[in-house]
């Protein structure tokens, strides 16, 4: 062998020394635990874990408005900016802040819907959601969001991995590996995608540096569910098992030879894949809900055009399986033109499926276990934008400092607004809550504290809520 070509543990391995090959199994260990403690090894990714306090959540539906809503024409109403509408928003207001693409002094435009109050709450919400209205007092909101970026990649980055910069892993890969799953037949991280193109990309459900057993696995609402799951023509089940047995043998091999973890999520991705083949065909088989379900959620398997409903009545199959984290994504949110029709095609579109998915947890017993956030990565500016050379008006343009989000489920006080904003709805004037907060909240649902939840990469230890992040106790149960 070429000295030059070996590996540290090919030479611990043949050097006959057994003082290296225990440290070859100490080192090996180490590495593919990640982390000092860490909860779960690459050879068992999946299997659940102790968490640092009990939770009030097992799960979390996630369901990711990709483009960012216009907050001022859902849920955060201000009559001022009727009062103003058509003139230049206040210099004060806007000193020091940039925008992607208006001007600061832009006219105000005003809300485009009459909004009124809901449920005993008294939560306000615009006349485009009447189905959310009715579980008003089921949903936490947080009108005081803030972030850190003002463009759509890194924003979408930053609130799925607390990093606006791609290679960090995905909220739901921190939960995977922290304290697994409680399925065995599908992953615990399932991607659920709806039309349109998302700016994140996949970056947004990868593992990052923690073994990619634990990245979020895309699933397909209608068709197979993932690409290539059933056999070809010619393979029968005993061929296909055949087959993973004779690759899972070279890869338990070469495991012990060079000690890479990502063999070990190979052996576990074949296995996993097998399970599937069997199990996803059941999931994906709305012939066993009712009429009366379908019609609740406004699902239809067969029409692509209903694809966000039967992703909602999806997510509801994923987690009464033990999936832990189902990350829904709906685009085309991005109105910086038009956003009146904007908001009012894509309410149409979302807005009975996010509250027939709380009525159906609810009715079986799922809700109170169950937590469910809704929101995207920025809100909307009260300015108008328009631009003749882009082709654009009465839009609203990128605005991180302030949005709303909701929660609902397990461990959230229902009926509770959290946060204000100032009468423009330009500034936070109560309760801020950063993307770390939120993330830090999440955790703390699930039973863990987001600052002792670590993974060792390249020297230091990481953590989704990166140095900052407070749990946002008032919305707390």
């Amino acid at each position: 062998m070429n000295l030059h070509d070996s590996t540290r543990r090919q030479f611990f391995e043949t050097c006959g020394i057994g003082l290296g090959k225990i440290a070859l199994s100490s080192l090996m260990t180490r590495e593919a635990l990640g982390a000092t403690g860490a909860p779960n090894s690459a050879s068992t990714p999946f299997l659940p874990q102790p968490t640092h306090f009990a939770p009030k959540a097992k799960r979390v539906i996630y369901l990711f408005m990709a483009g960012a809503p216009s907050q001022l024409d859902l849920f955060d109403y201000k009559p001022k900016l009727h009062e103003l509408a058509g003139k230049p928003i206040p210099p004060s207001v806007i000193a020091g802040q940039r925008y992607a693409f208006i001007q600061p002094d832009a006219a105000v435009l005003a809300p485009c819907f009459d909004f009124s109050q809901h449920g005993q709450s008294g939560a306000e919400l615009s006349d485009q959601l009447p189905h959310l209205a009715t579980v008003v007092d089921d949903l936490a909101f947080i009108k005081s969001v803030k972030t850190d970026q003002f463009n759509h990649s890194p924003a979408q980055l930053f609130m799925n991995t607390g990093s606006g910069i791609p290679g960090r892993p995905a909220m739901g890969s921190w939960l995977s590996y922290g304290i697994g799953s409680q399925s065995s037949d599908l992953p615990s991280f399932v991607v659920l995608k709806g039309g349109g193109s998302l700016s994140g990309g996949a970056a947004m459900w990868s593992s990052g540096f923690i073994p990619t057993s634990h990245a979020g696995v895309p699933f397909r609402s209608t068709g197979d569910p993932i690409l290539h799951i059933t056999n070809p023509k010619g393979i029968d089940n005993q061929a296909q098992r055949d087959s993973l047995d004779l690759i899972n043998s070279l890869n338990r091999q070469r495991l012990p030879k060079v000690g890479d973890p990502e063999i070990s999520t190979r052996i576990n991705a074949y296995e996993m894949a097998w399970r599937m083949q069997s199990a996803a065909p059941e999931l994906m088989d709305f012939s066993q809900e009712s009429q009366e379900t379908l019609d609740l959620y406004g699902a239809d398997p067969k029409d692509p055009k209903k694809g966000f409903a039967n992703n909602c009545l999806l997510a509801r199959r994923m987690i009464e399986r033990g999936v832990r984290f189902v990350q829904l994504y709906e685009s085309d949110w991005d109105h910086h033109s038009q956003v009146k029709q904007g908001v009012m095609d894509k309410a149409k579109i979302v807005d009975q499926p996010c509250a027939a998915l709380i009525k159906d947890l609810k009715r079986r017993g799922l809700l109170e276990d169950t937590l469910v956030v809704w929101g995207g990565e920025f809100g909307r500016t009260p300015m108008v934008e328009a631009s003749a050379a882009l082709g654009r008006s009465q839009g609203r343009d990128h605005h991180p400092q302030a949005f709303t989000m909701w929660m609902a489920g397990g461990g959230i006080k229902p009926g509770t607004t959290y946060g204000s904003t100032d009468e423009l709805g330009f500034n936070i004037a109560e309760n801020p809550v950063h993307v770390h907060d939120i993330q830090a909240t999440i955790l703390h649902l699930l039973g863990l504290n987001h600052e002792q939840l670590t993974y060792r990469s390249q020297g230091r230890d990481f953590r989704l809520t990166d140095v900052h992040g407070y749990v946002i106790k008032d919305i707390l149960a």
